[in-house]
């Protein structure tokens, strides 16, 4: 087996702090328990057919309907402000994309694969300001149509990298293991994100010994 040549990574909760510290600050700041918040959720998806954030992160409905959705399960209360309190509790890992701003220089292939809101994309674009000059290819699940873990969007990110390309030519990096799992399952190698120290750990041996 050849050393892989490309690394595809997640964008929240692996170049930024963990999400759930972001829906733990949001959950402080609105007065909603995040066990509250879960069983709305799972609420919408029983009266809908499919869970909320899932259309979403398609841009299948835009985020005032997402929170239409929840607000309905909640008994009145209105969650203004959720998205500003949920991005504004995010911070940049800054070792993690200084890791990944390291490989295109050692002639690796980069892409940023991310489950995304079509109205939070300036924020997050603003996050990380050197995006298109890490990655030459930035999938966003909610332009696209698909989300992580369906298999199509795996493929899709390996086709716009092109260069003959295949999944098993690229290491990914996820803080979701459901994501890692398929990421194997069409072929490349993943890496499931706990610390950064450990990520990159295992993401500079996957590029030595080729998996």
């Amino acid at each position: 087996m050849s050393a892989p040549k490309a690394l595809v990574s997640d964008f929240g909760g692996v170049l930024t702090t963990p999400l759930g510290n972001a829906f733990a600050a949001w959950s402080q700041e609105s007065g909603v328990p995040l066990e509250t918040l879960g069983q709305a959720l799972v609420a919408s998806a029983d009266r809908h057919g499919e869970h909320p954030l899932f259309v979403l992160e398609r841009g299948e409905i835009p985020e005032a309907e997402f929170i239409a959705r929840i607000e309905a399960e909640l008994d009145g209360h209105v969650l203004d402000g959720m998205t500003d309190a949920l991005l504004g509790n995010l911070d940049r890992n800054q070792p993690m994309i200084d890791f990944v701003a390291t490989l295109p220089g050692r002639g690796l292939r980069t892409a940023l694969l991310t489950n995304n809101v079509r109205e939070w994309e300036a924020q997050w674009r603003g996050m990380l300001p050197e995006l298109d000059e890490i990655f030459e290819v930035v999938v966003d699940s909610a332009f696209v149509g698909m989300r992580k873990p369906e298999h199509d969007i795996y493929h899709l990110t390996v086709e716009r990298l092109g260069g003959g390309l295949r999944p098993e030519d690229c290491v990914f990096v996820d803080d979701i293991a459901i994501n890692c799992d398929a990421a194997r399952e069409v072929g490349m190698t993943a890496v499931v994100f706990e610390t950064t120290e450990q990520a990159v750990a295992e993401i500079e041996a996957a590029l030595a010994g080729g998996g």
